[in-house]
């Protein structure tokens, strides 16, 4: 399909925005990252904290992507039925990873299944994936860019439970993920939790808790209240930076549910590591724009 100039705008806009999002760690985890270094008082979490900020400066100073993994690249798209570019969006996405992976440069992360070819270019059959919402009477496009690591949101845990089995089987599958996997996945972990009624929704829901703003609580008080405990649960593993001990293991546990057949109840886990690359950017229909998650800066 041929892409007009304002079509190639967006590219340009999302493109650069991915490779920002590749080199710097949003506001949020940036700010809670600092309170939990703050918190510490083991020697070696400590050192590790410090060891972070340095990484994190470097990767900004040498314009490079902030971990060698630099992931799958997953986009969240909410597009107003009245914003100009509609038509055009997968295809602007597609051409907006292709131009990070150049500029970044991203590692070469996307690789067919069956054929077991690298595309070379991080794209490829349904990547990026991209999740698409519709937003009734509104013009515009906002976009949460995640690079989904291979060591931590990608290899998500999910389970179908019986009824009768309750929450508090849900809380447990939760835990056994945590204390079994955790370790891998360079905590301090930001941890997604999906409550509902199928595996795919349940596992579409915890990936989605990831792109809220860290320490964000549910709307549903009971699922709010859930996180503190779950959090303050995990905390006490005390996984540590890195896993290497210490006196929290995470940045925050979001859930997010949705009604349920009664027969069913399903739980799904996605973990953030603590170099959570996450950007969130708003584009009005004139292509002005607004980074949500990266306050003050410019594309």
């Amino acid at each position: 399909m041929e892409l007009d100039d304002g079509a190639a705008r967006l590219i340009d806009m999302i493109g650069t925005f991915t490779t920002i999002v590749s080199q710097k760690l949003p506001d949020d985890v940036t700010e809670k990252l600092r309170e939990l270094a703050e918190e510490e008082d083991q020697p070696m979490a400590k050192m590790i904290y410090e060891t972070m900020v340095k990484n994190q400066n470097l990767a900004w100073d040498l314009r490079r992507p902030s971990c060698q993994d630099t992931g799958l690249v997953q986009m969240f798209m909410r597009v107003g039925t009245h914003f100009p570019y509609i038509d055009v969006m997968e295809d602007v996405l597609e051409k907006a990873v292709d131009k990070a992976t150049a500029d970044a440069p991203l590692r070469l992360n996307s690789v067919e299944t069956f054929e077991e070819v690298n595309t070379g270019t991080n794209t490829g059959t349904k990547s990026p994936w991209i999740y698409s919402q519709m937003i009734s009477n509104s013009d515009e496009l906002e976009v949460d860019v995640y690079l989904a690591g291979g060591g931590c949101s990608l290899p998500g845990q999910g389970k179908t439970l019986m009824p009768g089995e309750g929450y508090e089987a849900a809380v447990k599958f939760v835990l056994d993920v945590m204390t079994s996997y955790g370790v891998n996945a360079c905590p301090p972990l930001l941890v997604g939790v999906g409550i509902g009624t199928s595996i795919d929704s349940a596992a579409y829901m915890s990936k989605a808790a990831l792109m809220r703003p860290v320490g964000s609580h549910s709307a549903n008080s009971k699922a709010a209240e859930l996180e503190v405990l779950l959090k303050d649960a995990i905390d006490s593993i005390g996984l540590g930076p890195q896993g290497l001990g210490g006196n929290r293991s995470v940045m925050g546990v979001h859930i997010e549910n949705s009604a349920r057949h009664p027969s069913v109840l399903s739980v799904a886990v996605n973990t953030g590591c603590w170099s959570h690359r996450r950007g969130t950017i708003r584009i009005k229909s004139d292509l002005s724009y607004e980074l949500l998650t990266h306050k003050g800066m410019e594309l």
